[in-house]
């Protein structure tokens, strides 16, 4: 018996540090809001709270509390986070297809305190070294799903997505893959039944700066179902058929990383369920609005019944 979903990609340690500290600045450089940190000073923490990401391992925490049988393929590392990374992953109840190799799981820093917003700094560790040796085979799901992948771990994907028969596969690459260009990702977009991204990771991705319902239909052209949210804006999905838009109501916003891959995650869960496009929305824009309401990618994930809840409350979607 295969699996619903099998997601593919990294798994991080993720450390959240805060700080009150008048040594540090925010300033708008070069168009840009910076956050400014004096070289050589040494600068008081507030607050620390560790918890675990990366793309692949956050969509999967995510399939598995909506009540999808949920696999997971990446590399754990031997040592001690790579410990805390494959005790979660048993915990919930997340099959491993993966393997665990010497070396450093992925860790990354996450600035946050900052309007609203945060700086991460992400070591990848050994999540670019995944071959297509460390995968259990056969990789029997209903569904493939990937974020982004480097190095040796990209090549992986590709040959997964070329031996996947009958699998529909989901991408929802990152800012600086997107940043790479259309051509760079089309050996993994041929394959791809349902695309998310955000406004702008869409306009790297096709290096324009034209409106979303421009270039969701420019990417749909490609890619049978196309997603692309825009924050507080909300959200647009197309089909070739019939663009529907995301209204969201107005949320408090206290940290936002995972956001995407909880919104990616919880609409395909939408999709396996056999939902509309409309409760595919807003399935995505609750559990995103969930985990942003407090800090770390995973702790205020929905399961299915709370989401169905707080459905009415969060957004209401209109056609385009």
């Amino acid at each position: 018996m295969g699996f619903d979903i099998i997601t593919i990609g990294s798994a991080t340690i993720d450390v959240f540090i805060s700080s009150k500290s008048k040594q540090i600045d925010v300033e708008r450089i070069h168009g840009h809001e910076d956050v400014c940190l004096p070289i050589g000073a040494k600068i008081l923490i507030n607050n620390l709270y560790v918890s675990t990401g990366g793309g692949a391992h956050n969509a999967a925490f995510c399939f598995s509390r909506l009540g999808l049988k949920t696999g997971w393929v990446g590399l754990i590392g031997k040592g001690h986070n790579g410990k805390i990374i494959k005790e979660l992953t048993k915990k919930e109840k997340i099959s491993f297809l993966g393997k665990e190799k010497p070396g450093e799981s992925g860790y990354s820093v996450i600035l946050i305190g900052f309007n609203k917003n945060r700086t991460i700094l992400t070591y990848k560790g050994i999540n670019n070294d995944l071959e297509y040796k460390d995968v259990k085979k056969p990789l029997k799901a209903k569904w493939f799903y990937s974020s982004s992948m480097m190095g040796k771990s990209w090549a992986t994907l590709l040959k997964i997505l070329k031996n996947k028969k009958q699998t529909k596969f989901a991408f929802n690459p990152s800012t600086y893959f997107c940043m790479k260009g259309i051509k760079h990702l089309m050996p993994a977009l041929k394959y791809c039944d349902l695309l998310i991204l955000n406004k702008e990771e869409a306009q790297f991705l096709l290096k324009s700066k034209a409106d979303i319902p421009k270039l969701i239909k420019k990417l749909q052209k490609i890619i049978p179902v196309v997603v692309i949210t825009n924050g507080p804006k909300g959200a647009y999905s197309y089909n070739g058929i019939e663009m529907l838009k995301l209204i969201p109501k107005k949320t408090k916003i206290i940290e936002t990383t995972g956001a995407g891959d909880s919104f990616a995650s919880a609409f395909l869960a939408g999709i396996i369920q056999k939902k509309d496009l409309k409760t595919c929305l807003q399935w995505g824009h609750a559990q995103a609005c969930s985990i942003i309401s407090e800090i770390g990618a995973k702790d205020k994930l929905l399961n299915k019944n709370q989401l169905q809840r707080i459905l009415s409350q969060k957004s209401r979607v209109v056609k385009v």
